[in-house]
């Protein structure tokens, strides 16, 4: 019924043509806490501009210049939650691999490692970095956002396909994902080992 009553309510993003998106941009708008696990790209509230063209430039159908550039504004726009008030808490857990998988370039990417160290310093903001030494772990093909509200409003998992989204709202499903986050947070390095690592990396595009 919360949900339902903001959804009355205009919206900042409800001006762009989102589609499916709309629905997730505006439960994140509302939620107090963000867990996300990535395998292989940069989450999108940690994206710089050039980054978030550069993935945006390689969806299919090829979206067109203007799709591009709205798409990646919106994507700026939704980082407003991590420093403006009310602040989002936002958890999020990396592969190593997307730290080494280079979109839009050497130049791109030590501009976006830079903005990941600088954004880990907020204080609502924890970062966490799953080295390729730890092997095989569970969920690591599966990225996946767990959503939680206040209010009493239960939480809400979602989990982007390539041409479906799912929001997963079962109980039982919800504490499987936080289990298996809680479970990559104690394989990945801790905050500060990750912002080491990701620093190492990142000196390894600014030589390239």
């Amino acid at each position: 019924m919360h949900l339902a009553a903001l959804g009355k309510q205009q919206g900042w993003w409800q001006s762009y043509e989102l589609a499916n998106f709309a629905t997730y941009v505006g439960l994140e708008a509302d939620a107090v806490r963000v867990k996300d696990y990535q395998c292989t790209v940069i989450p999108g509230l940690l994206q710089t501009p050039d980054y978030a063209r550069a993935a945006n430039d390689v969806i299919v159908p090829p979206p067109t210049e203007e799709r591009v550039a709205e798409h990646t504004e919106v994507r700026l726009r939704r980082q407003d939650r991590l420093t403006q008030e009310p602040l989002l808490n936002f958890w999020v857990v990396l592969d190593e691999a997307a730290l080494h998988r280079v979109v839009g370039g050497p130049a791109v990417m030590r501009a976006q490692l830079d903005r990941l160290i600088e954004v880990a310093t907020l204080p609502n903001v924890t970062l966490q970095v799953i080295p390729y030494s730890v092997g095989a772990y569970p969920a690591m093909d599966t990225p996946f956002n767990i959503l939680e509200f206040d209010d009493q409003v239960p939480s809400v998992v979602y989990v982007e396909g390539l041409v479906a989204w799912l929001y997963v709202e079962r109980r039982e499903d919800i504490s499987t994902y936080q289990r298996v986050f809680r479970q990559l947070c104690a394989i990945a390095l801790n905050p500060q080992e990750s912002i080491k690592l990701t620093a190492r990396i990142g000196s390894e595009y600014k030589r390239a």
